[in-house]
């Protein structure tokens, strides 16, 4: 069975983040790069439902997981 695939565009509104590509640029320069060492779900600019959501589709290991790790990777680098 295939998995879905998922966009940031797709993660982002999950989020209710501007999920357009300005949106998402303007999200990453802002935040990245997340500090070393600090998951995902634990970085402050996270809302309580948004950590929780980032949280179970990783530990639930969901079709969501993919983006999900996408997006860590992405906030690990500097923005440029």
């Amino acid at each position: 069975m295939d998995s879905p695939f998922h966009s940031f565009s797709d993660l982002f509104s999950q989020l209710g983040l501007p999920a357009d590509d300005a949106g998402i640029a303007a999200f990453l320069s802002a935040h990245a790069p997340l500090g070393a060492g600090v998951p995902l779900a634990e970085a402050s600019f996270w809302t309580p439902a948004q950590a929780t959501l980032l949280r179970e589709e990783l530990l639930e290991d969901a079709d969501w997981a993919e983006v999900v790790d996408r997006l860590s990777a992405a906030l690990q680098q500097a923005p440029g």
